[in-house]
């Protein structure tokens, strides 16, 4: 991927990370979901620099070039949330602005709770405020509504779903998370990846075979087990955020979903974003934008819409 983009590693929060970047003007930090890198957002950095933005999107702890510390207990929200703030500082602004999709959107929500004085404003696309409830752990929760084989439940015991991801080539696995374009919950039995793998997968006219092949390359030489980690932390972080139970989330923001995104249809999520209570915990949410006939990989797969969606909002402060 070329386009100007620079590279370089920073250290942050004790650890190396690998951080993309262009342009010259305020910061918009991208923040990635999985199983992506900084890669997934190389429309929009490109378009954002053209905008007159400085453009950052690192690869997250765990993934890509950046380190991946070994034991699971590092990769909690106050890890992640630790590496933003930091890599913030090392960019040398107060604030900035902040955009995530995905885990990166969880992450960003937690960003701004707990740094709100970093963030000028927040565009967060297909996760949603996630608030805690005291009286429903997460992964249990799940396991009650969708069972064992849904995928957040397969990802918890460590090194299971890394063998069933290691049974197929990586290429297979990035095409087939990539284009997975069934609204209903992710379930995986044992033996699904390789019967995924096994039936012919034609790319969408937004993704190449380059692409595959950049994100397969970095994949194969990390593991997926960073990545993994972050589903692993969801109990640990609904212990460690109880002291934030109830608390709102106090920064400007605008959230994009796809109406064929899985986490749209979510079994609580629509009435969760469109009945007033996302409002509630986000009271300066000022904008939901649900795209139609789109899915999860909404950035890439809407590259130049949501490239706008970002720059009208932000634009404004």
């Amino acid at each position: 991927m070329g386009g100007g983009i620079e590279h370089r590693m920073v250290k942050v929060n004790g650890i190396n990370m690998h951080v993309a970047e262009k342009g010259q003007g305020p910061i918009v930090l991208l923040i990635h979901g999985f199983p992506e890198l900084w890669y997934s957002w190389r429309h929009q950095i490109m378009g954002l620099a053209a905008r007159g933005y400085r453009a950052v999107a690192p690869d997250l702890r765990g993934y890509g070039e950046t380190d991946a510390p070994p034991t699971q207990s590092s990769y909690t929200v106050f890890h992640i949330v630790g590496d933003l703030v930091a890599l913030i500082e090392t960019l040398g602004e107060d604030q900035v602005f902040v955009v995530g999709h995905d885990w990166g959107a969880y992450m960003a929500w937690f960003l701004c709770l707990f740094r709100p004085d970093r963030v000028k404003a927040l565009v967060n696309l297909s996760v949603v405020f996630i608030p805690r409830n005291p009286k429903w752990k997460p992964v249990q929760g799940l396991r009650a509504v969708l069972g064992d084989d849904y995928y957040m439940c397969r990802f918890q015991e460590p090194g299971e779903a890394e063998a069933e991801f290691a049974s197929i080539n990586t290429t297979e696995v990035m095409k087939i998370f990539l284009t997975l374009r069934d609204p209903n919950p992710l379930m995986m039995p044992k033996g699904k990846m390789r019967d995924l793998a096994s039936k012919e997968i034609t790319l969408p006219s937004w993704l190449s075979e380059d692409d595959i092949n950049y994100y397969a390359d970095k994949f194969n030489k990390t593991g997926f087990t960073g990545g993994f980690n972050y589903y692993r932390n969801f109990d640990p972080n609904w212990e460690l955020l109880a002291a934030w139970t109830g608390a709102q989330v106090k920064v400007p923001a605008k959230f994009i979903i796809g109406d064929q995104d899985l986490t749209y249809l979510m079994p609580g999520t629509k009435d969760y974003i469109h009945q007033g209570r996302f409002k509630k915990d986000v009271p300066f949410l000022e904008e939901i934008v649900v795209m139609e006939g789109v899915a999860h990989f909404i950035n890439q797969e809407k590259a130049d819409e949501i490239t706008m969606h970002i720059y009208d909002f932000i634009q404004k402060f």
